[in-house]
């Protein structure tokens, strides 16, 4: 048995409340959803999970709208720096 499953096994997680199975492919579901309820940028999740905005706005984000702050979608957020870091982020210091 893959890790994966048996770790689901293990944790009685293997199935969802409504009783389908639980695969990797779930995580894509999980993942979508955590980034919109974040306030990522739909434009740039749909190009990282090789996607569509309609996909997204249709299938993950219909089932989280009344959790959504729709102002703070696909606002561009300031990338953190440290001081004195002359403004580069903290991996390019």
């Amino acid at each position: 048995m893959p890790m994966f499953n048996q770790i689901l096994v293990e944790l009685g997680l293997k199935h969802d409340r409504e009783g389908r199975p639980r695969t990797l492919y779930s995580l894509r579901h999980t993942y979508i959803c955590f980034r919109l309820m974040e306030g990522a940028d739909i434009y740039m999740l749909a190009k990282n999970c090789r996607t569509s905005v309609e996909m997204i706005e249709k299938y993950y984000a219909a089932h989280l709208k009344d959790v959504l702050d729709a102002s703070a979608i696909n606002v561009r957020k300031k990338k953190p720096t440290e001081e004195g870091s002359g403004g580069n982020p903290p991996w390019r210091a």
